[in-house]
């Protein structure tokens, strides 16, 4: 029998040398992350009927670990790889101030009261993790 090669070239062999390519893919990335963070926020007072149920925090949160992920494959650097997560961050700590007319985003009664911290810990969490994974030795 003969070996075949494989068709498609892996992800981790594919080399861009363009840096104008890798700065429009980690600026796309960081847009995202702002959107993670809209997303997660105006979703955060989701119900199911008369319960809160805050399933959006863990969705940015997940949402954000694959980002980090995919800007990771894009940077030469662990501080680059975590601009979504520096916008997701940025977006929710701008929400977390009051709007015009002393409109507040966040807030509630119960458990909505800590929607900001949920949302933070939940959003923060996963991506750091797949940071703390890229710096270690051998994790690549």
């Amino acid at each position: 029998m003969t070996a075949t090669k494989p068709r498609v070239a892996r992800v981790d062999d594919i080399v861009v040398t363009d840096p104008a390519i890798r700065f429009v893919i980690l600026a796309l990335l960081a847009v995202d992350g702002i959107l993670s963070a809209v997303a997660g926020a105006l979703l955060l007072p989701a119900y199911i009927g008369s319960i809160p149920f805050p399933i959006s925090a863990l969705v940015s949160g997940l949402v954000n670990a694959a980002l980090v992920w995919a800007a990771g494959r894009w940077a030469t650097s662990a501080r680059m790889a975590a601009l979504p997560l520096w916008t997701w961050l940025l977006t929710v700590l701008a929400m977390c101030g009051g709007g015009p007319g002393g409109d507040v985003l966040f807030g509630g009664p119960g458990v909505m009261a800590y929607g900001p911290l949920l949302l933070l810990a939940a959003g923060v969490l996963p991506p750091g993790w797949v940071l703390w994974r890229r710096q270690e030795p051998g994790a690549r």
